[in-house]
């Protein structure tokens, strides 16, 4: 990967809808160039997919909340449950195994306090691979962001603009 790629992807993590010839001119390449060079990172898996990014508050989603998850037993069968589980749940955003205190960390995005009390007590509570739930309400997002740092990729190409 060379400058001219961590160009692209910067690029592309700011708008991933620009057109060839408009990635071309904003990262200083051909079309030809940037078209051969885009379609590289992503048959490399480097670009892994193009999304729409939704607004959880303008789709009436205001209640963000990360859930601390410990397993009733730690076996690769309760793990595959729980997994399952949360797989299987539109409200859950993402989820993470963990080292220390919890088992997982899954973050669900709800419209109201009731229907997270809802999810809480009638599905990961009586889960049979589920032994405690601690949650945490977000007050406020400090920061959102699914864009990645490119400061250690080659060149430092990604520390100038």
């Amino acid at each position: 990967m060379d400058d001219a790629d961590v160009r692209i992807l910067r690029a592309l993590q700011e708008d991933g809808r620009l057109t060839n010839n408009d990635l071309a001119d904003k990262v200083s390449l051909s079309p030809s160039q940037c078209s051969r060079r885009r379609a590289a990172l992503e048959a490399s898996g480097v670009i892994s997919s193009y999304h729409a990014t939704l607004s959880s508050e303008a789709l009436g989603l205001d209640v963000l909340v990360f859930v601390h998850v410990t397993l009733s037993t730690h076996s690769p069968n309760n793990a595959d449950n729980f997994q399952t589980l949360v797989e299987n749940l539109d409200e859950v955003q993402e989820a993470y195994s963990l080292t220390g205190e919890s088992d997982y960390l899954v973050k669900l995005s709800v419209p109201t306090l009731k229907v997270l009390s809802r999810l809480l007590s009638d599905v990961f509570l009586p889960h049979p691979s589920v032994a405690h739930v601690r949650s945490s309400l977000v007050l406020d997002r400090l920061k959102q962001t699914n864009r990645l740092s490119l400061k250690h990729l080659r060149g430092q190409a990604a520390v100038s603009n």
